[in-house]
């Protein structure tokens, strides 16, 4: 069997960071997202202690000896900390006795601290580095610097791309999970995504949540797919499902918890109301999204197929990915306003400064599809950066002050300044 290439994670340089000068550190992301094989480059030559809690023999340890399965004096490694949360405790212990950094290394698939039986107890301790499923500038060994870029040379960022719409489509398709992104036959990836899905509700999501309607927690992940990069509320599911709008509250959050999905929230200046403001949906990765919907690539580009609802998630998880390694400290959120003028994407950094961005799944661009962003641009006068519509045409144009329509690809083909 051919041994698979080791792509290089952006996330690496952070891990290491925060080794240097952080007790614990917990790289926190989807199943299969590459987080062992992460910690093992950065491991690297260190001496480490390995633990694997998706074992049953050493979850067992785990259960009954919690500070005698933390005791080491070399590096720990242990991966899924979400099945034995108790071991936080012990691990607090532990270094509050010892606090030299670099003293645990932990790899979790859940939000930890949004779990039920989880402690609170690592506040100042811990650092937590999110690990997405590969970004397009890893698979393809680009630089993956588009956020930096934009904030930094605004509309005379510029960039040109010789991506069709076809290779767009097959990217979507494929997904960033490396199991799917080695898997050459689409048949058999969409063999691991079915069972990958399966598996997450199953295992994880039951274990986060108190789940009663498997059978329609998985039809509600369908329903989800249909409804990618829309506004979604729990009362709208409400009638499709024929569950609670509390349950079906508790099931979305169990959802994201477990890196499936993420909830993109409305942008405002008011942070009142931005923290009540409808959020946008999101698959944490196309691959698994176009597999719900039963679509593939070549489907993809027929008249009628759902092209930009996809293209539009793959944009927005893509923009989620690099704002984890990112120079630039910023928040993504989208634009709705009660003239229906809407922003697909809206950056704004800790200086106050904002990009927009808009998706548009066509080769060509009209003046209509920047009504949304000169509405922004008009409200936020010199905070406005610039304003983007991304499409699948090959040419970045001007189209009016600090609005450019530009290639999809600039988001992992620009480097940072």
């Amino acid at each position: 069997m051919p041994t698979r290439p080791l792509i290089p994670r952006h996330a690496a340089a952070q891990v290491n960071a925060a080794l240097a000068d952080t007790r614990v550190v917990l790289v926190n992301g989807a199943r299969q997202a590459g987080k062992s094989t992460l910690v093992r480059v950065v491991a690297g030559d260190r001496l480490v202690e390995r633990r694997d809690l998706d074992r049953e023999p050493d979850r067992t340890v785990a259960i009954a000896d919690p500070e005698g399965f933390v005791d080491s004096s070399e590096l720990l490694v242990i991966d899924e900390i979400q099945r034995v949360p108790q071991l936080l405790l012990a691990i607090k212990v532990s270094v509050d006795e010892d606090p030299r950094p670099g003293r645990y290394l932990l790899t979790g698939s859940s939000q930890l601290f949004g779990m039920i039986d989880a402690p609170d107890t690592l506040p100042g301790r811990m650092e937590t580095v999110q690990l997405w499923p590969f970004s397009q500038g890893e698979i393809d060994d680009e630089p993956d610097g588009f956020i930096d870029a934009v904030f930094t040379l605004g509309p005379r960022l510029k960039h040109t791309s010789t991506v069709t719409r076809a290779d767009y489509a097959a990217r979507i398709v494929r997904g960033g999970l490396p199991e799917a992104v080695f898997r050459d036959d689409p048949g058999r990836r969409e063999q691991f995504l079915d069972a990958y899905v399966q598996a997450l509700i199953d295992r994880d999501v039951r274990q986060l949540s108190d789940i009663q309607h498997k059978g329609q927690l998985r039809k509600l992940v369908r329903l989800l797919a249909a409804r990618s990069a829309t506004i979604i509320s729990a009362n709208s599911l409400e009638s499709a499902l024929e569950l609670s709008r509390p349950t079906i509250a508790r099931y979305l959050q169990a959802l994201e918890e477990t890196f499936l999905i993420k909830r993109i929230p409305g942008w405002s200046r008011n942070l009142g109301h931005r923290a009540t403001a409808a959020p946008k949906l999101v698959f944490v990765d196309s691959g698994i999204l176009a597999n719900e919907m039963a679509v593939e690539a070549r489907a993809l580009l027929r008249p009628g197929a759902p092209f930009g609802p996809l293209l539009e998630s793959f944009v927005l998880s893509e923009l989620c990915r690099q704002l984890t390694w990112s120079g630039q400290r910023a928040e993504l959120s989208h634009y709705r306003d009660r003239d229906q003028f809407e922003v697909d994407a809206v950056l704004e950094n800790r200086s106050g400064q904002v990009v927009g961005i808009e998706v548009k799944a066509a080769s060509t661009v009209r003046q209509g599809d920047f009504r949304g962003l000169q509405r922004l641009r008009d409200r936020l006068g010199e905070d406005f950066v610039a304003g983007i519509v991304l499409y699948t045409g090959a040419n970045t144009l001007p189209f009016g002050d600090k609005l450019r329509v530009m290639p999809v690809s600039a988001l992992w083909q620009v480097a940072a300044p």
